[in-house]
């Protein structure tokens, strides 16, 4: 049973992160510290004061940045390798006590885990960005902010529906992109129809 709560506990993780990054490991570290929840191998780093202090900061940038509409993309653009990089980099901390193969497999797994989650958030926004008004931007931040707190609380409570929740949240992002993505084709191909138009 404590395999899958540290399984739970990883893959919740490695979700929030592609998420938002920042908001995870501030939030984890936190917990940490605070003795709310043992993470497994060396995940215990992320409640070192100066982690959890770069991470308030770096998320108190990421939160003004992230409810401008285009600023938002161009902040998830940079965080296309970032995100599943700090994802991957979970896993491989979880692992300590496990051999190099191990550790290398288990950080390509929570790599995947956040590149998906981090691709359908920024997919999401690129399609929220086609209204002109400002607010819808700034509700899907807050409800993206909530979402990843609520999915940590779940690591910590109930690590087993966590993992649960983001096996769901796999199967479902496969079906969910393939539709985002037809639909921003769509939004841009007349535009760029209209273009070539005017020119010749």
């Amino acid at each position: 049973m404590e395999a899958l709560n540290s399984l739970g506990t990883i893959a919740a993780s490695a979700w929030a992160s592609g998420v938002n990054m920042y908001l995870t490991v501030a939030l984890v570290g936190i917990s940490q510290r605070l003795q709310w929840i043992d993470l497994p191998g060396n995940m215990e780093v992320l409640g070192h004061p100066l982690v959890i202090l770069v991470a308030l900061v770096l998320f108190a940038v990421e939160f003004f940045a992230d409810k401008i509409p285009l600023v938002d993309s161009a902040w998830d653009s940079v965080h296309t390798v970032i995100r599943p990089a700090g994802g991957a980099l979970l896993g491989y901390l979880a692992l300590a006590d496990a051999g190099p193969a191990v550790r290398t497999s288990a950080a390509l797994l929570t790599g995947m885990i956040s590149a998906d989650s981090h691709l359908t958030k920024a997919t999401t926004r690129a399609a929220i960005n086609t209204s002109p008004e400002p607010v819808s931007n700034s509700v899907a931040s807050v409800a993206e902010d909530i979402t990843v707190i609520g999915v940590l609380y779940l690591a910590m409570r109930h690590p087993v529906i966590a993992a649960i929740f983001v096996v769901v949240f796999l199967l479902f992002s496969f079906w969910f992109l393939k539709m985002m993505f037809r639909f921003v084709k769509a939004v841009f191909r007349p535009r760029t129809g209209r273009s070539s138009a005017s020119v010749s």
